[in-house]
């Protein structure tokens, strides 16, 4: 049967997601635009007064229950997937949190790397362990954000992020070919500069001019993964790569946080 492009905007409608890193950036606009198309939402972040404005806004299209957690804390996970067991139903798992640390090898702090690892690897990795059931039984989607340095790491200052992002993307791939058969899709991002808190923050330390109507938006993020999420069940999208219309000549760290 033929698809009814009038129809498009309600094929997410009832599905249940998950997204985390909902605070700001394109985490938020990935649970807006979800909520936009009558998905019902999960929302988690770790700072509260901006995970409530995600909820508030979401709440004007859609069901929302919000979490305010770290999810590097095992005992917020299994609060979460807690959550999910009580519920008894997950469609689509959005994996958006993130952090980002920027110095050179010389003086990088292994600290640094470790936070990176806790939250760009082993959080997404552990989530997905504990909701895979759930996603078995409703033939879901999971979508991890990765960054454009996930592929490539031949700029200075970007080790640690980097090879967090590699892994992510080891994470991402490894699944999918395992749950493929099940019926779950399994979406990689790889995002170019996107224009968040985090970026204008680089940009402040770097002493650039921050100039977010050059770089990716959130939006633009959330309308690629909503259109990936509407496939039909016959169709796979494994990965994506995205940037700014604006292709610079000497690439900058691109995290999408």
């Amino acid at each position: 049967m033929a698809r009814d492009p009038q129809n498009e905007k309600s094929l997410l409608a009832g599905r249940t997601a998950l997204v985390t890193g909902a605070s700001s950036g394109v985490g938020r606009a990935i649970a807006l635009a979800l909520a936009r198309q009558g998905a019902k939402l999960c929302v988690v972040g770790r700072k509260p007064e901006t995970l409530a404005e995600t909820t508030a806004a979401a709440e004007q299209f859609s069901s929302v229950v919000s979490f305010q957690l770290d999810l590097t804390d095992d005992d917020s996970i299994r609060l979460l997937s807690h959550h999910f067991d009580q519920t008894g139903r997950l469609d689509i798992l959005v994996h958006s949190a993130g952090i980002f640390h920027q110095d050179l090898m010389t003086q990088a702090r292994v600290d640094d790397l470790d936070r990176q690892y806790a939250i760009n690897v082993r959080v997404p990795y552990v989530l997905s362990q504990r909701l895979l059931p759930l996603l078995t039984a409703s033939q879901g989607q999971i979508v991890f954000i990765n960054s454009s340095v996930g592929l490539s790491a031949k700029r200075p200052e970007v080790g640690q992020y980097a090879a967090t992002k590699h892994a992510l993307k080891a994470v991402a791939d490894s699944l999918r070919e395992e749950v493929n058969p099940k019926g779950i899709r399994v979406l990689s991002l790889y995002l170019g500069r996107t224009a968040t808190p985090t970026q204008r923050a680089i940009f402040q330390r770097e002493g650039r001019d921050y100039r977010p109507e050059t770089l990716l938006q959130p939006i633009d993020i959330a309308s690629v993964v909503i259109n990936a999420l509407s496939l039909p069940p016959t169709a796979e999208v494994t990965d994506i790569f995205i940037r700014p219309m604006v292709n610079f000549s000497t690439p900058a760290v691109t995290p999408h946080i």
